[in-house]
């Protein structure tokens, strides 16, 4: 069955979609309905079921006769090792794990902070906690100690784990200072910390403090906890606007029925196959990526710890897809633009046999078309953009290879996916017509595994998602849909410039400036202006080995805006920066740029990747005129 049959198929009988696709989870109880609106808005799904995550992800395989196939592998260029872990392993890690924690008073309903590293006890200590019935939230290993505070005192753990260190290129950062400090700072106060220790820097420990195996020792293998379908899986702490992150809940149930559903159709691998989502533990993508939908469709997955560059070539990927034989690969595009960018030729593929692959996945923030087609050329295969959120777990709109390789737009993520109703509205809330740009919407109920609420936060989740357009989640997103239903994800919703009145995509100026061969990645921000009330500013990061002038790039990219977009976007400022400020994600931090520009006071935000970016960009303003002295 296609797309075009498979959608039509959910929009008939949701129901009845979600219980057929609910068939490849084993349930202790199975559910009766799939979906809860006895609370709507606030809607759940399997809520009558019980079921237990760990079980479906590793139990079943080892009792399907699966447990010598791998499930982890641990590539670690910054360590120069690669290990291997079986499912069986797997097994017996995350239930001694999960019976030490049990032994110390962890039960069903206690939450547990996670701060690691890419190590694969990660993922044992994400699984250990979902086999006792216990919450777990994965905080960023190297999150700044104030910001842990927060998100201990927001879910109240009683143990936290952690790694003493994390390894990047060229540094070691100490994990246990931060934990410490974070500590002190919170009102909250957890019961106990176990502490991974690593060779490049072993930890001090306090007295509440346990070692990762010391702890573990003769501790009883601890056997899968029934969970309610609608009980908390994890909780995963997003940006807020107010400055409090908004811990979204992820529950069992849904979770589980719709990661699997993807694996297949979505990014076309099956049991047996590798899968590589090279991105970190403490993001979404890590959650459902690289730890919950491998394995629970019993694939092999790779935890990475490195970077793309400089660990130690331009040729990193292709070595790891080569030598894992990966079959499907998913990244964020920066990854691709920072290979692009030394590479631009593709030199380091030569080296390796990248036959195993067969597609490339990009998400976590807009796919520029040159960096597509860049990519497209030099791996040979389709290259599919899709779009998501930390608060819908899996794809939104996104390119379905498993179904149907639909067409590819470059510039669109394509279209919705089963259980995704997205439509375009207008201020007043009512739907724009094709290829208008308003505000992306999705009618509800989202699907099972996306957010039912906020952790302990139901009227910020209201007040977040669902006030704004009734009836409807609010992405926060704006775009548009054109007439074959491919849809556009053109900026986020405050990046949508007012410029003399015409409301102006910055995405869309991204997209042109990122054409230009000499540039490598870019990104434009409004900012204030006295007669036209905004004005798009671009920063422009060139290739290695330009030998033109930053002068001669930046008439180019302004005659190229004026060129392909019109005089209307009033595009006349631009200037070539070395690096943009990222977190550490890759997402650029537009609106802290925007906010330098403007000349107001801000945070520093603790997951960006080198602070010192930002004084490149305040040096950079003030050579237009716009940053503060």
């Amino acid at each position: 069955m296609g797309y075009a049959e498979t959608y039509a198929r959910w929009q008939a009988d949701p129901e009845g979609f979600w219980m057929d696709a609910a068939q490849a989870i084993d349930w202790i109880h199975p559910p009766s309905k799939a979906l809860d609106d006895s609370n709507a808005p606030l809607y759940e799904w399997f809520t009558d079921a019980t079921m237990n995550t760990c079980y479906n992800a590793v139990d079943r395989h080892v009792a399907a006769g699966h447990g010598d196939r791998v499930a982890i592998i641990h590539d670690s260029p910054v360590t120069d090792s690669i290990t291997k872990m079986t499912y069986a392993e797997l097994q017996q890690a995350t239930a001694r794990l999960g019976g030490a924690l049990q032994r110390k008073g962890v039960e069903k309903g206690d939450r547990v902070i996670i701060y690691m590293p890419m190590v694969p006890e990660a993922l044992v200590a994400m699984l250990a906690c979902a086999r006792i019935g216990a919450i777990h939230s994965v905080v960023f290993g190297g999150f700044a100690a104030h910001e842990l505070a927060v998100r201990i005192d927001d879910a109240t753990p009683k143990a936290i784990i952690a790694g003493s260190c994390g390894i990047e290129p060229g540094r070691v950062v100490e994990y246990k200072p931060l934990l410490d400090g974070a500590i002190a700072q919170a009102a909250h106060k957890p019961d106990f910390c176990v502490i991974l220790q690593r060779d490049a820097a072993n930890a001090i420990l306090g007295e509440n403090d346990h070692e990762w195996h010391a702890f573990q020792e003769g501790a009883p293998l601890a056997e899968p906890v029934p969970v309610g379908g609608g009980d908390p899986l994890y909780i995963l702490y997003t940006s807020g606007t107010t400055g409090q992150p908004k811990g979204v809940v992820r529950p069992n149930g849904g979770h589980a029925v719709a990661l699997h559903w993807t694996m297949k159709n979505i990014y076309n691998v099956e049991a047996g196959d590798v899968f590589w989502a090279a991105s970190d533990v403490g993001w979404v993508v890590g959650h459902s990526y690289i730890c919950y939908a491998p394995l629970l469709a019993g694939c092999t997955t790779i935890v990475f710890e490195g970077k793309p560059v400089g660990t130690p070539d331009a040729g990193t990927f292709w070595r790891v897809i080569s030598e894992h034989g990966v079959k499907s690969f998913f990244t964020a595009p920066t990854a691709f633009r920072a290979i692009k960018r030394v590479d631009p030729k593709g030199e380091f593929l030569k080296d390796y046999d990248l036959s195993c692959l067969q597609t490339l996945y990009l998400a976590g923030e807009r796919a520029d078309p040159d960096t597509i087609e860049w990519a497209q050329k030099m791996l040979n295969v389709p290259v599919v953009d899709h779009w998501w959120q930390t608060e819908t777990g899996y794809t939104i709109v996104g390119n379905p290879m498993g179904l149907e390789a639909l067409p590819i737009k470059v510039g669109s993520p394509s279209v919705p996916m089963p259980g995704y109703d997205v439509q375009i509205l207008g201020e007043d809330g009512h739907p724009l017509p094709a290829g208008e740009l308003g505000a992306i919407a999705i009618k509800l109920p989202l699907p099972p595994g996306t957010l039912p609420t906020l952790w302990h936060a139901e009227e910020r989740f209201r007040k977040s998602y669902l006030t704004t357009f009734p009836g409807y989640y609010e992405t926060g997103d704006a775009g548009m849909i054109d007439e074959d239903g491919y849809v556009y994800i053109m900026a986020r919703t405050d990046d949508v410039i007012n410029v003399a009145g015409h409301r102006l995509s910055t995405g869309a100026m991204e997209e042109v400036l990122a054409g230009l061969p000499d540039v490598a990645e870019c990104a434009v921000i409004g900012v204030r202006d006295e007669l036209k009330g905004q004005l798009p500013m671009g920063f422009l990061c060139v290739n290695s080995g330009t030998t033109r002038s930053s002068e001669e790039i930046v008439k180019d990219a302004i005659a190229r805006v004026r060129e392909q977009i019109g005089p209307v976007a009033a595009f006349k400022l631009a200037v070539c920066v070395d690096r943009l400020p990222k977190t550490r994600s890759g997402k650029i931090l537009r609106a802290t740029m925007a906010k330098i520009a403007d000349g107001e006071a801000f945070k520093v935000p603790a997951t960006i990747d080198d602070p010192a970016i930002l004084d490149e960009i305040r040096e950079a303003l003030q050579g237009l005129g716009y940053a503060p002295d």
